[in-house]
């Protein structure tokens, strides 16, 4: 490319395409590839969200290690599940950080939660990895903790799909139609996304273990956006991939963002123009661009939330109505708040 009667910008440009070469050769490799991930021209320097620190108002109730939350928007009130021997397993508060009230009811291992709420009915999600009788299922709850739906073969692992049964389940997404979406696999012998109907049958079944398009190692979150694309975190094999939510097709993947560590939560802010996703083992948070309908494109990083080391951000999730995320930290033991600051 010619920069006709730019004299200047040329000489600028190879100075600082010249000084990144000398900074990056500059590097031991893994450093390298550290400072070569984050040079993005999308990147945001200033802070897009801050921590609320009076969130929640008493942190004592938190007692077992805080794996998952999910927000109900449309009632102001956030859910907190934990593990922990005598603990309460699932916490709730107001959205100001007010302690309500906690159950316990035929929880065993909590690792994914959702809050589905309508102008009618409420209901709250939890997938359980637990190898008790509770366990390798997904339960539908009311918001008092009054159980509703039990999804899989309590208590027993399996891949089978009449009945319908799972192995570690780690997250499920249910949009305001009532169809789910529903990761299988913490680890488990199944690595697939399920897109259930809202009477509970399989529309479409997709992954097994593998490395290719459409395959997965632990897929661990699992969220959709309103054109219709089913974003999943496929930890294990250090991507996001996408899917169409009509068919199952697979429509892309991104791995640059993810060269240090796998992505464990996605999830979408308000207006959909980032995605909030988790990396637990280099406790970051970071905020990635979005891409409008058509080609998935490549990765951008925007903006990140560098945590303390040792707070493992585990499961995300984000107000829809406020912008605010809510992080689930299972080093910390602690549900932490960042407020958009725009």
């Amino acid at each position: 490319m010619k920069l006709r009667g730019r004299p200047g910008l040329a000489v600028a440009m190879g100075i600082a395409v010249a000084t990144l070469l000398v900074f990056y050769c500059a590097l031991p490799g893994s450093q390298v590839l550290r400072a070569i991930a984050f040079y993005s021209p999308w990147r945001i320097e200033q802070q897009l969200y801050k921590l609320d620190v009076g969130w929640p108002k008493r942190p004592e109730y938190f007692t077992g290690q805080t794996f998952c939350v999910a927000v109900d928007p449309l009632h102001d009130l956030v859910y907190v599940a934990q593990r922990g021997t005598n603990v309460p397993k699932v916490l709730v508060f107001s959205d100001e950080g007010n302690f309500l009230h906690a159950w316990n009811s035929t929880v065993e291992m909590p690792h994914g939660i959702f809050a589905v709420s309508t102008s009618t009915d409420t209901s709250i999600w939890i997938t359980d990895v637990g190898s008790g009788e509770y366990g390798h299922t997904v339960k539908q709850y009311s918001p008092s903790g009054k159980l509703i739906q039990i999804l899989g073969t309590q208590g027993k692992a399996g891949s089978g799909l009449n009945p319908l049964q799972f192995d570690q389940p780690a997250e499920i997404f249910v949009e305001q139609t009532g169809e789910i979406y529903i990761v299988d696999g913490d680890g488990g012998m199944n690595n697939r996304l399920f897109k259930l109907s809202t009477d509970f049958q399989e529309i479409w079944l997709r992954g097994e273990n593998g490395t290719s398009a459409g395959q997965f190692k632990i897929p661990h979150s699992v969220t959709v956006d309103s054109v219709g694309r089913v974003w999943v975190a496929d930890r294990g094999n250090k991507r996001i991939q996408v899917f169409d939510k009509v068919t199952g097709e697979w429509l892309g993947s991104w791995s640059s963002c993810f060269l240090e560590d796998g992505p464990s939560s996605v999830r979408l802010t308000t207006n959909e123009k980032y995605l909030i996703v988790a990396q637990l083992n280099i406790n970051r948070v970071s905020v990635l661009a979005a891409p409008p309908i058509g080609s998935i494109g490549d990765c951008h990083v925007v903006n990140t939330i560098q945590l303390a080391d040792e707070v493992k951000p585990h499961l995300v999730d984000v107000n829809v109505k406020t912008g605010a995320i809510y992080v689930a930290e299972i080093g910390a033991q602690q549900v932490q708040k960042y407020v958009p600051l725009n």
